[in-house]
């Protein structure tokens, strides 16, 4: 952006420097009044090397810092005033005034300049005809004056600015934009804000208008009788900008949010919206952030949903929080999510709460943590929203769980690890088909690691005692049952390196082949009932482990040895990974007896080949991709392949292909690009948050697509045009909310940068933020800029 700031020619400069008297403020008027032509020949003044620059000067050095003037003619009285004219400058700390005349009384420390006035206060820029100002103090008046503030870029004219101190300055009869200013006479901003006053506080970062208009492109657009706005990304309390929108599911709909900043570490957001098809809601969030603990407080409410013929309400309880003891740590975490009926996930999950599952989690954990030990008391119940085109079975509640570990740290050479756990586990017996429980089990393991550069061997063994006690009798008749088993396991691998080249590029080139083996002996478990157990999901981190199962009702039976070997291209400077690639097998010795309810015994002797690849060959380009190959079938039972390009800011291709055979088969592509592309317009590159350039079209977007289906599942499409200081986005998004049905929402929104946005429809900015990848903002202010950047 073109700045306001004008500098002298260097051969001005040397000019001057031979012909100006220098001086004044805090010492007594080094010369009596005179002409250059009659200075005196002294050795120049020579500036003190500091060892840092500070952004920000201290009141108590403030005062103490001394005044510079300088002019092409200066005279005056030592200690009571100055006249300088002709290039003109006043110099203290952060401020510089310059002018064509200025009169300067040192005892009231006041300036009176004209012709060609301009201040650089810190950065911003001030120039006009006229100034009266009480310089340390900032205090006075500018006439006609134009501005220009560092943070923002934002600038404007007014018929007179009234400083009222460092901070706080009032325009009068003013205008304020973000827009370049050019050269040319005809140039006109893309927006303005024209106001009667203009309130601004740079202290507090806020900016507030009163008898204001908003122009777009020069026609006014919004009457604003009186608006706060930000000068920075600082949080401000104030109404937000409204939102207004066209909804399949709720009909029009407007939401209008006001933020309250409380303190530095607590805000709320107060929201009160209409919606055609449904009523009012009103709703409210509470954040809070403490050195010890940090959480938030939210909720909603509906009332006569015109839609349902109920009340429909939402609230939601974060927290997350420790405190140090003699005893040792305390920790209280809290996570609890709750709606009115099994239709509001629906109805409003993705249209921008935060209920957007069908399990509503009711957790507290309270935990202590002392050394080698820690001990957890838990309570967790679930609230499950039931669709009746997808009913689930839901999950069991812990009323309460009781777990405790110790993992001494000094054991000699052996790593030792116990662990015990108490549950209740309840539901609704007509919906699990299967009894209630109190589930005690331990878990104690060592092991004894030899470790080197060039390998590992591991060598570990377990111990598993499970007990329960149901509430009503099992198949059999027991109302009880245990379990012991032991779990024998050796980890091994080697490391090789050598160097190498591949296609230009010199590498270290790692084998590392790996070879892990498990014994647990059989046990029958097919009456035990299922609580919190599943089988686990089949990849590179799973086939290294004991056993089958996640969770602890099932322990599988396993003789089994897991071969695999990967190589790694490491780049020798800085250790990055170029490209990795590895295969890892099962061999089992013996049939698995132990399944889950319904599932069948595993007796193939080689388990599905596992294959994985990922390659970030150049820092643009990334690809990553898992395969389950079943040699007999010859077929893959799952595959995961994504790749990504991203040659530079604000381009990115996302692409991922994702099959499930007999389950599902997806391909997934979201993308952010400029469309100046495909004519020739490269853009620039100005850096991270700064866009490439005004009068640019962007497309985004993100498509699911299921092949097994034929048919799209979630649609994220638009455009988003960079005006400079104006972004203009439409969006068209359209999510499945249920098997049969979708939400379908048109979203527009006009950002004036730096000052505000007005959106029609839901913010599109959260839309695409959450559906694509690497999605980047055009402008968002990543450092704060120095008074340095703008320094005269």
């Amino acid at each position: 952006m073109r700045s306001l700031t004008r500098h002298a020619p260097p051969c001005t400069r040397t000019a001057l420097a031979q012909q100006v008297a220098t001086a004044l403020c805090l010492l007594p008027l080094w010369a009596p009044a005179q002409n250059r032509e009659e200075a005196p020949t002294t050795a120049p003044l020579v500036l003190r090397a500091s060892p840092q620059l500070q952004e920000t000067i201290a009141e108590s050095v403030r005062a103490q810092m001394p005044t510079f003037v300088s002019g092409d003619h200066i005279e005056g009285q030592p200690d009571v005033r100055a006249v300088l004219e002709g290039n003109a400058e006043l110099r203290r700390a952060d401020t510089v005034v310059r002018a064509q005349r200025m009169e300067y009384a040192v005892p009231e420390d006041f300036l009176q300049a004209q012709g060609q006035v301009r201040i650089n206060r810190a950065g911003n820029v001030y120039e006009g005809t006229l100034l009266e100002l009480r310089v340390n103090a900032f205090e006075g008046f500018f006439d006609q004056a134009r501005y220009q503030f560092l943070r923002n870029a934002a600038h404007g004219d007014a018929a007179r600015v009234d400083f009222l101190d460092r901070d706080r300055a009032i325009i009068h009869q003013g205008t304020y934009t973000t827009c370049e200013r050019s050269d040319e006479a005809s140039w006109q901003p893309a927006w303005m804000l024209r106001a009667d006053t203009i309130h601004l506080d740079m202290d507090e970062e806020v900016g507030r208008a009163q008898g204001a208009v908003l122009e777009f492109q020069g026609v006014p657009i919004l009457p604003l009788p009186r608006i706060s706005f930000p000068l920075s990304d600082k949080r401000k309390s104030g109404l937000l900008p409204p939102t207004i929108g066209i909804n399949s599911t709720n009909g029009m709909e407007y939401v209008q949010p006001y933020y309250w900043n409380i303190a530095p570490n607590r805000d709320a957001t107060f929201k009160g919206a209409i919606m055609t098809k449904r009523g009012v809601q009103a709703g409210a969030e509470f954040r809070y952030l403490e050195p010890n603990y940090h959480g938030e407080l939210r909720g909603d409410f509906l009332p006569a949903d015109r839609l349902r013929q109920d009340n429909r309400w939402s609230y939601g309880i974060k927290h997350q929080g420790n405190m140090a003891t003699p005893l040792g740590g305390l920790g209280l975490n809290l996570s609890l999510d709750r709606v009115s009926d099994d239709y509001y996930w629906r109805d409003f999950g993705r249209a921008g709460t935060q209920i957007s599952q069908r399990l509503l989690p009711g957790d507290a954990t309270l935990s202590w943590a002392g050394g080698d030990m820690g001990l957890q008391l838990r309570t967790l119940k679930w609230q499950t929203l039931q669709d009746v085109s997808a009913p689930i079975v839901p999950p069991y509640d812990r009323l309460p769980q009781l777990h405790g570990r110790y993992a001494p740290t000094h054991w000699g050479v052996f790593d030792i690890n116990i662990e015990a756990d108490a549950t209740r586990f309840h539901a609704n017996r007509s919906l699990t088909g299967q009894p209630n429980t109190t589930r005690s089990y331990a878990l104690a393991q060592i092991s004894r690691p030899y470790l080197s550069a060039a390998g590992f061997v591991v060598p570990r063994l377990q111990w598993h005692a499970t007990q329960y006690q149901f509430d009503t009798p099992l198949a059999d008749g027991r109302r009880s049952a245990s379990r012991v088993l032991p779990t024998l396991s050796v980890d091994s691998g080697l490391v090789f390196e050598r160097e190498t080249s591949y296609l230009g590029r010199n590498f270290l080139q790692t084998l590392e082949p790996r070879a892990f083996y498990t014994y647990t002996p059989y046990r029958n478990q097919s009456l035990l009932p299922v609580y919190d157990t599943a089988a686990n999901d089949f990849n590179f981190a799973t086939i290294y482990t004991e056993n089958a199962f996640g969770g602890q009702d099932r322990l599988a039976d396993n003789n089994l040895l897991t071969l695999g070997v990967s190589t790694r291209l490491l780049d020798p400077a800085t250790g990055a990974e170029a490209a990795r690639f590895g295969i890892a097998q099962r061999v089992r010795f013996s049939d698995q007896k132990v399944t889950l309810p319904g599932a069948a015994p595993l007796d193939e002797r080689l388990s599905d080949l596992l294959l994985g690849a990922g390659v970030q060959w150049t820092p643009q380009w990334g690809l990553d991709s898992t395969v389950q190959f079943n040699p007999k079938t010859s077929q893959s039972i799952r595959t995961t392949l994504s790749t990504r390009y991203s040659p530079s800011h604000y381009r990115t291709i996302n692409a991922a292909y994702r099959l499930q055979r007999g389950t599902s088969e997806q391909v997934d592509v979201g993308w952010q690009w400029p469309l100046n592309d495909a004519w020739g317009d490269k853009g620039l590159d100005l850096g991270l948050g700064r866009g490439q350039g005004g009068g640019r079209w962007y497309s985004v977007g993100r498509l699911n697509y299921s092949l097994q289906d034929r048919k799209l599942v979630d649609t994220v499409v638009g455009l988003e045009y960079d005006g400079c200081c104006w972004i203009g986005r439409v969006v068209l998004e359209r999510l499945q909310s249920t098997i049969s049905s979708a939400n379908t929402r048109l979203l527009f929104q006009l950002e004036f940068v730096g000052f505000s946005r007005l959106s029609l429809g839901s913010n599109p900015l959260a839309s695409l933020k959450q559906n694509i990848p690497r999605y980047q903002y055009l402008r968002e202010q990543v450092s704060t800029p120095s008074r340095f950047s703008n320094y005269d």
